[in-house]
């Protein structure tokens, strides 16, 4: 992946931001007072803070990344997974219903969602629900389509 273009964001574009991702999921304090920049790559675009990718635009929408989640610890559209699911995930394994033990009943079918371990509730994974929330736990087939997981190259995307 190579960084094609990257600026500062301007202060308007940085409230904006800011209010997206605190209307998604509540706290935003790992964003405020920090460098903000955006940054283009020939796959798809990021927000860096302080350097770091900590969100990215995914179907038009900003997310944040597995490392973002990690920072923000955001409480909502977050779907757990018990330990027996863990080495796959992290392997860029869709999340099948048997591995769910908790979904936020509010995720609806299309929803982008963020993969937690359940022994430290740590993001694995950025995902799209493949059905609602309500229904995962436990169901069989595929619940979530992996997007990004711990290990992949944006989880390497490094600072230049």
């Amino acid at each position: 992946m190579k960084i094609k273009s990257r600026n500062v964001l301007r202060k308007t574009d940085e409230k904006a931001l800011i209010n997206d991702i605190e209307e998604a999921f509540g706290d935003t304090a790992a964003f405020r007072n920090r460098k903000l920049e955006l940054v283009e790559t020939d796959e798809a675009e990021f927000i860096f803070v302080d350097g770091e990718p900590l969100l990215f635009r995914i179907e038009g929408k900003i997310f944040p990344s597995v490392k973002g989640a990690l920072k923000l610890v955001p409480s909502k559209r977050i779907v757990v997974v018990d330990p027996g699911a863990v080495k796959f995930i992290i392997n860029g394994a869709d999340v099948m219903g048997p591995g769910i033990v908790e979904a936020d009943p509010d995720i609806r079918e299309g929803d982008l969602v963020i993969v937690v371990e359940k022994a430290h509730g740590k993001a694995l994974a950025i995902g799209k629900a493949l059905m609602a929330g309500k229904d995962m736990v436990g169901k069989s087939g595929k619940a979530v389509k992996s997007v990004h997981y711990v290990g992949d190259e944006l989880w390497n995307l490094e600072q230049k």
